[in-house]
């Protein structure tokens, strides 16, 4: 009887060791999950402005058909979610790819989204 009662408090703890592993786990999936989400976001809007941008005619602050000379608003590249920059841009294309402050997918890396911005099209790609 006494043998039964510790083996029955050995599963248990295991048991309850074992559901706390898999929500930190989870925990820690729903931010990273969480913040790509709001990377993708703020990138969205990034590259809205982008298009924007493209279209607008020189004459008055635009690219005039082209992505060349395009900036990130006012300069602000960091906020909550993470960091933003432009990595590439071309005349007819622009890169644009956010840092977040969450472990990606790696475990390793932070979460990183980037955003490739046409005159008419927007593609989204999860890095990490």
């Amino acid at each position: 009887m006494g043998s039964q009662q510790m083996l029955l408090i050995i599963v248990g703890v295991l048991m309850v060791g074992l559901m706390i592993a898999i929500g930190i786990t989870m925990f820690g999936d729903n931010a990273s999950a969480s913040n790509r989400d709001a990377i993708a976001n703020d990138l969205a809007a990034h590259a809205s402005r982008a298009q924007v941008y493209q279209k607008r005619p020189k004459c008055i602050g635009g690219g005039g058909g082209s992505f060349q000379g395009f900036r990130l608003s006012y300069g602000s590249t960091t906020n909550n979610n993470g960091t933003f920059s432009v990595s590439s841009s071309t005349g007819t294309l622009i890169t644009i790819e956010g840092i977040g402050h969450e472990l990606g997918f790696d475990r390793s890396n932070p979460v990183k989204v980037a955003i490739t911005v046409s005159a008419d099209t927007i593609s989204v790609a999860e890095l990490n």
